[in-house]
């Protein structure tokens, strides 16, 4: 029997290259979502505009929304329609109504990376090479920016903080930690001397951090990357790349040292540190500072079931939550509230047993894992709400998790822990 025609008159090698280009474009246009997450400087954001138009063409090529991240897409249901329930109760119905609208897109966006990396989980990989290639490019012109280092540069710093490509340095700096911390793994899992050229965009990186001056950017930073090496450690049965971990440990820790020594030479950066380095601001501790407005906003939302409404906390005190636990109940009343803290021990939870699972992508889980959990604790002390970021690791989250229960990359017998590892 001759090889059939498709309906194009085409052979079934015909259809080859045709089917190989799609897939490259999707894979391209997935990365340069991944690549636009760090611009967001003013709203609307390209990455808002691309990610509607990208997740509607996506959907009509017939991406799948499957039951096994169904918990996410059921989480995030019931937390916008807490917030809509919420909107009649602000003064200003035209900004309430826009919050929830942003909220309910980038829930959006956190159902479709889970819907990707579920269909394929190896197109972590796209998404971890266009996020790294923003956080490099947004870190050195946070970097550059702070340091005045070309004409209208002052654009990019808040506060004497570099911001970056962002509204504010408390975004800039959480947001650069996940790349960070995939470096990190990477010249833990590899080897150091074929992956020398890593050194520099990861000191970018960790500058842009550190000069965010953001307290929640270097906590979640240094707990992410203990999280990683602690588990690289149990993980690594070899006692002599064990010993290579150590000496690892003990090398970045000099090298941080070094790096923060050398920005710490410049007066003002030394000045600026010295305050910050505070773990009470003045602000925190005041009688309506950031501290006391936890107690008294969790007092106030009990005789409000559907919440305060969107945007209305700071009529009532000086200043916003700043805690989005707090954040989920003011704005999204008391069902709002209850499921983003479900939704969160939820993806916490079932991330736990893929830690330890032999995949191709258990690198990955691991460091997404780490950064999200570190959010997790950052968001009793930030309100990580709109947070484009945060949607993003949901996403990734589910994603991986949903991989999991369809069987992806389950090996047919036991692999190490790392196959890719060279």
């Amino acid at each position: 029997m001759s090889l059939a025609t498709d309906h194009f008159g085409g052979t079934p090698h015909a259809r080859a290259p045709i089917g190989l280009q799609a897939r490259s474009l999707g894979n391209g246009a997935l990365w340069l979502a991944a690549f636009l997450s760090g611009f967001v400087i003013e709203e609307p954001a390209p990455y808002e505009l691309y990610m509607a138009l990208l997740s509607v063409v996506w959907l009509a090529c017939g991406l799948k929304l499957r039951r096994e991240f169904g918990p996410l897409i059921i989480c995030l249901m019931l937390y916008i329609a807490g917030g809509v329930a919420s909107i009649p109760m602000a003064k200003e119905m035209g900004d309430a109504i826009m919050y929830i609208a942003v909220s309910g897109f980038l829930a959006i966006t956190a159902i479709f990376y889970a819907a990707i990396i579920a269909e394929d989980p190896g197109r972590f990989r796209v998404i971890q090479s266009g996020y790294i290639a923003s956080a490099v490019l947004v870190a050195a012109i946070g970097v550059a920016g702070y340091f005045q280092l070309f004409p209208g540069a002052s654009y990019f710093t808040l506060y004497d903080r570099a911001r970056g490509t962002f509204q504010d340095p408390n975004v800039f700096g959480p947001f650069l930690v996940l790349p960070t911390v995939l470096l990190i793994q990477k010249l833990l899992r590899q080897s150091v001397l074929r992956n020398l050229h890593l050194l520099v965009p990861l000191a970018i990186l960790l500058l842009g951090v550190f000069l965010s001056f953001s307290r929640g950017a270097w906590g979640v930073l240094s707990a992410s990357v203990l999280l990683v090496y602690f588990l690289a450690l149990v993980t690594e049965k070899a006692a002599a790349r064990r010993a290579r971990l150590v000496l690892l440990g003990v090398i970045g820790i000099l090298a941080v040292f070094a790096l923060i020594g050398a920005a710490l030479s410049v007066d003002t950066v030394a000045d600026m540190f010295a305050e910050r380095a505070k773990l009470v601001q003045a602000y925190d501790g005041a009688r309506l500072g950031r501290f006391a407005r936890y107690s008294l906003g969790f007092q106030l939302v009990m005789e409000h079931p559907l919440g305060l409404g969107p945007l209305e906390f700071n009529k009532y005190f000086p200043e916003d939550e700043h805690n989005v636990y707090l954040k989920g109940y003011t704005t999204y009343g008391w069902l709002g509230g209850s499921i983003y803290i479900l939704m969160a021990l939820w993806t916490f939870c079932a991330l736990v047993p893929l830690l330890f699972k032999a995949r191709p992508w258990t690198a990955f889980t691991q460091s997404v894992f780490a950064v999200f959990t570190a959010h997790l604790i950052l968001s009793v002390i930030i309100d990580t709400d709109h947070w484009r970021h945060m949607y993003m690791l949901y996403g990734l989250a589910w994603g991986l998790i949903a991989a999991e229960k369809l069987g992806h990359g389950c090996p047919a017998r036991p692999v190490p822990a790392f196959p890719y590892r060279k």
